[in-house]
């Protein structure tokens, strides 16, 4: 192994960070954090039609926001089209390269010649050893590299394991087109080598492009980087993952209340396992990651699994800090912006005060806004369906009686509030429930909620007496 890892994420801006995108840069994050290396980001940006600057930005976006920080200042790759261009006249040079001028028309011929044949459609290498002076008057040719025509390329990959390719397969590809840009497959090579990268850790859709960068690397006398392939992420019914099995972006899962946390540790469980471990902090992600552990499978994305896993974060996470996360996606959560524009002091005091009932019943933190809608809605309260089945005939009659004993209570918390309703409850001859469930719709609207002695708490007593009356009145 080199003396310092270098990773590199390397996505193209022509959409949102995908999921798929998202695992990539966990891997390689992860395993730069492993080793103690780090990893550097380049927007491979060279298609200009389908590039644009507000993809650029939201792939920094959900990197950021998944906390898969890179070193240093992202890399352009279309800025460095005059260092790809140099790499490819510097192979022309040292016999590596050659210039090709055959036309559109020549080259359509060969690939319909080949598919006579039923061979795949190639460059016949007709301008390999030919000398330039014969191009035609004015042309521009594009420059090819001379990739060798016996034997076989090995990729040797730590996941996939050593893949050959044999040399007749691949023709003789072009790496600077007559325009003087580089190919993406050439670009990338110089990139890499430039950047001083060690690892390539990429979807198993690159493994074919592996073995033309590899004669890419042979014919620059440059190292090879260490390769990992990591195979894609299917559906749960094993078809390739599309936007319907949730090949969304990562905006998305901000906005379907994921914590990044369990993401990114959901995201590390598919296709890589640390023994039977299911729940991970970033700390132990960091500390047990080997990319050799990957397997060479495709992993199956699950959204059950993944909200069950997210519940456990939440539930796991101390309060504070689920706050801050709550607070701070609230503008991305349906529900949210209408909470966020009344978290005052006071406010955000009771919120915290009930996490600790809300968390227990929320796997996302959309069912956190909707369970902690009650705090801030105003009165008299909008009450649900399920909710007013619960405040009709005897339920009032029993409110009352529940007002009556509550408005007794001096000390208010939960403890002395339940109390208060047992007492009330045995004296009047009811079951607990018969009193509690009338008690939380009075005081919520809703027929679920945290421990209703728990809302009471958390309202405090003006809040929840002048609730518990507008039901009666």
């Amino acid at each position: 192994m080199p003396d310092k890892v270098v990773t590199r994420f390397a996505p193209s801006p022509t959409g949102y960070l995908h999921i798929g995108g998202a695992r990539t840069a966990l891997f390689n994050w992860l395993y730069a954090k492993h080793t103690g290396g780090t990893m550097l980001l380049r927007i491979e940006d060279t298609d200009r039609e389908r590039s644009t600057d507000a993809a650029s930005a939201a792939i920094l976006d959900g990197l950021s926001w998944l906390g898969l920080t890179w070193d240093g200042e992202p890399v352009s790759q279309f800025e460095r089209a005059p260092r790809h261009r140099e790499v490819a006249e510097e192979l022309v040079r040292m016999g590596k390269a050659y210039y090709c001028y055959a036309t559109p028309a020549e080259l359509e011929a060969m690939r319909e010649s080949a598919r006579a044949k039923g061979l795949p459609p190639r460059y016949d290498g007709r301008w390999r050893d030919r000398d330039p002076s014969e191009a035609p008057p004015g042309a521009k040719g594009a420059i090819r590299i001379k990739a060798p025509t016996d034997g076989e390329t090995v990729v040797h990959d730590r996941v996939q394991g050593d893949v050959r390719f044999p040399n007749k397969d691949l023709d003789d590809f072009i790496i600077l087109r007559s325009d003087d840009n580089p190919t993406y497959m050439h670009a990338v090579v110089v990139d890499d080598h430039d950047m001083g990268i060690t690892h390539i850790i990429r979807g198993d859709d690159h493994l074919t492009n592996a073995a033309r960068q590899t004669v890419i690397y042979q014919a620059m006398g440059w190292e090879v980087p260490s390769m990992s392939h990591i195979p894609l992420i299917h559906g749960a019914d094993g078809a390739k993952l599309s936007k319907r099995h949730g090949a969304l972006g990562v905006e998305a899962y901000r906005a379907m209340g994921y914590l990044p946390d369990a993401l990114l540790n959901y995201l590390a469980r598919l296709g890589w396992s640390h023994g039977d471990d299911e729940i991970m902090s970033i700390a132990d992600m960091i500390a047990w990651f080997d990319i050799g552990d990957v397997n060479k499978g495709a992993a199956r994305f699950d959204f059950a699994k993944l909200e069950a896993l997210n519940g456990v974060h939440m539930r796991r996470m101390n309060d504070a800090a689920l706050l801050d996360i709550f607070v701070a996606t609230l503008p991305y959560l349906e529900g949210g912006p209408a909470i966020a524009a009344r978290l005052d002091d006071r406010r955000r005091a009771q919120l915290l005060a009930a996490l600790p009932g809300l968390k227990e019943r929320a796997k996302t933190l959309v069912e956190l806004v909707e369970g902690a809608a009650f705090l801030f809605v105003e009165r008299p309260l909008p009450v649900d369906e399920k909710a007013a089945a619960l405040l009709s005939g005897e339920a009032r009659t029993i409110l009352r009686g529940a007002h009556a004993a509550l408005a007794t209570v001096s000390e208010w918390s939960a403890a002395s509030a339940e109390a208060a309703i047992r007492d009330y409850a045995q004296a009047a001859g009811h079951k607990l429930g018969a009193v509690a469930q009338p008690l939380r719709a009075a005081l919520t609207g809703k027929s679920t909620s945290p421990g209703v002695f728990d809302v009471l708490a958390v309202l405090g007593r003006e809040e929840s007496l002048a609730r518990i009356a507008d039901q009666i009145d």
